[in-house]
């Protein structure tokens, strides 16, 4: 329960709505218990005889006034509090996404996304509930039942307490049921998850499935995972199925006293025909306040539950940020890189990644990195773009350490072009403007008018516009506006890329939609258009992660010849398994088992006869069986 009380932050900002939503289920249920009296009056004048037309009139109207106020005041309450519970919902989970950013690379590696995915969905949802309707109906419960009951003393004490005795057995056998209820819910979400994921995966993957001849096996297991949802569902609805027969019984053994005590005390003369009537009117006000006592109970059990697993995400903090020894004066990248003595390991109990690694790249030139599969080619560009710090040794760019350069000044001066390129369901020109603010190419219909947007910029600071209030890191908490070379146009980063001719052939050209993760797009598309999105940032410092593996050569020598051509100072490395793509290049450095083992000109390594010429003569030799 403490958990909850981290809440406290999101209740202060919006308490005034908060606390303007309990003053109106005040008002609403002083309307809602006051129109039953005129009710009991009006039966008991019809009793006796001595009702009219204007005073029947008169009773029906104020019961219609009272009812419409309790509604209109029951409908204040839910714009204040359940709205201020979806603002609270909205800046939880904005927090939480900008915290998730944040975190490091190896938090990613150690924790699957359908348990992020189950944070920012199943946990949000559990406090947003205790936040808003809990929150509601504890006022309203409270409210009426201190009311309704009121009035009730107020006819009759002793049939009053002996109405509402069956009431709390009631409250309680729905506590019991929703605890036995909530664990069956969860079981059917996690289920539905699975499920889902499966079937996502088999949809995506429907070329391999077709291509291994798999249908009926992918069949097979869509069967047995639907078969396990009926099942957990089936009994999640026989145990919520208990509900209603309970609440039944015991609102009818309170109708029963009522009937019995109250027809009783008619008898002798102590009870008229309309206090009994009233009795029942109150007796059902009073039925949802106990039901929904029950309910809550849950709600903030489950709510305490996901805030504990929130608060520890939360207070997770990354690896990787900027600390009291970042220098916020620089902005600029120039791209002249060092390597000192540089030890890499990915977990302490693993062998090293990258070993001794000492390597100096200037400013402007194009260095290849080559190697067997497992060398440590990726992990040696991870480092510059610090998505990882070296476990020993030291990397500075332009004579500055690593660390003491503001993250978002050093990664919004780097293109990086992955293995397996990621491509949002976007539009084409969405997915190559992606890292660029300022950009906007009027050439282009919709450009730059994309879903990817920055921080906006407020007196000349960036900032995140909610704060994390839970602890922790969260966010940009506010730092100067690093400087940016100048965008690339979309149309001029796609030629560079060598995919402007392929998008001009689309129906919508720079518009069309690729699909989620680019599924539209063929391989060497998605990556070309991965280069494309990385050349429009113009950025100081380009890295190739072996970023042409599915074009051709032909196409390979295009995109490098129009690199060569727009350098403009800019440091480049490539990453890749051919020789071709390393020719040209300043300097080729090879790594094997982490360390570097080889570093030259194409020349100079071939002169050499080592790995680099062991490979240079294989592709030859695999060229040649090509063409023959």
């Amino acid at each position: 329960m403490k958990s909850l009380l981290r809440l406290l932050p999101y209740f202060k900002r919006y308490r005034k709505m908060f606390l303007k939503g309990c003053v109106l289920v005040v008002f609403s249920t002083a309307a809602q218990v006051l129109w039953p009296m005129y009710l009991g009056r009006g039966i008991d004048r019809i009793a006796q005889g001595t009702a009219t037309s204007e005073s029947l009139m008169m009773s029906a109207g104020l019961i219609i006034l009272l009812s419409f106020l309790s509604g209109f005041f029951y409908y204040l309450v839910r714009q204040n509090i359940i709205v201020a519970s979806r603002l609270m919902e909205y800046d939880l989970r904005n927090d939480l996404l900008a915290h998730v950013e944040r975190l490091s690379m190896r938090f990613f590696n150690n924790t699957p996304h359908g348990e992020l995915m189950a944070y920012a969905t199943n946990d949000v949802d559990a406090v947003r509930f205790f936040i808003g309707p809990s929150i509601m109906y504890t006022a309203d419960t409270l409210t009426t039942f201190v009311a309704a009951f009121g009035f009730m003393v107020a006819i009759s004490p002793t049939l009053a307490i002996s109405a509402i005795l069956p009431l709390p057995l009631m409250s309680t056998a729905v506590y019991l049921i929703g605890k036995r209820v909530h664990p069956l819910f969860d079981a059917v979400q996690a289920h539905f998850a699975n499920m889902t994921g499966r079937t996502t995966e088999s949809i995506s993957g429907m070329r391999v499935v077709r291509a291994y001849v798999r249908e009926q096996y992918e069949q097979g297991v869509f069967n047995r995972a639907t078969k396990g949802y009926r099942d957990k569902n089936m009994r999640l609805a026989k145990t919520q199925g208990l509900m209603q027969p309970i609440i039944f019984t015991f609102m009818g053994l309170s109708t029963v006293v009522l009937i019995l005590l109250g027809g009783e005390m008619i008898v002798k003369g102590t009870l008229s025909i309309g206090q009994l009537s009233q009795f029942f009117v109150y007796l059902g006000m009073l039925t949802w306040p106990f039901i929904a006592l029950g309910w809550v109970t849950n709600m903030v059990q489950r709510a305490a539950a996901s805030m504990t697993r929130l608060i520890k995400l939360f207070e997770t903090e990354p690896e990787i940020k900027n600390t009291d020894s970042t220098d916020w004066k620089i902005t600029t990248i120039k791209g002249e890189i060092n390597f000192k003595d540089v030890t890499f390991r990915y977990r302490p109990e693993l062998e090293p990644a990258l070993s001794d690694i000492s390597l100096r790249i200037e400013r402007g030139t194009t260095v290849a990195v080559m190697g067997r599969t497992g060398s440590g080619k990726t992990s040696l560009v991870n480092l510059i773009a610090r998505l990882y710090d070296p476990t020993q040794g030291s990397i500075s760019i332009d004579g500055h350490d690593l660390r003491t350069i503001p993250l978002e000044s050093l990664r919004s001066n780097i293109g990086y072009v992955t293995q397996e390129p990621f491509l949002f369901s976007e539009t084409i020109s969405g997915n190559i403007s992606f890292g660029t603010s300022e950009f906007v190419d009027d050439s282009i219909p919709g450009s730059g008018q994309r879903a990817f947007k920055d921080v906006p910029l407020v007196s000349g600071t960036w900032k995140r516009e909610s704060e994390n209030l839970l602890g922790g890191s969260s966010g940009i908490e506010g730092f100067p506006r690093w400087a940016r070379p100048s965008p690339l146009g979309t149309e001029e980063a796609a030629k560079a890329a060598d995919i402007y001719d392929n998008v001009m052939e689309f129906p919508e050209q720079f518009e069309t939609m690729i699909g989620e993760r680019g599924i539209t797009l063929s391989g060497g598309q998605k990556q070309r258009t991965a280069i494309a999105r990385a050349l429009a940032r113009n950025p100081r410092i380009l890295v190739f992660d072996d970023a042409m593996s599915a074009v051709d050569t032909a196409t390979e020598e295009r995109i490098l010849a129009n690199l060569r051509s727009n350098t403009s100072g800019r440091t480049t490395i490539l990453i890749s398994h051919r020789t071709s793509t390393a020719r040209e290049a300043d300097m080729i450095i090879v790594l094997d088992h982490g360390k570097i083992v080889e570093r030259g000109t194409h020349q100079e390594l071939l002169a050499a006869e080592g790995h680099y010429y062991d490979l240079y003569r294989r592709q030859l030799l695999e060229e040649s069986l090509e063409a023959a």
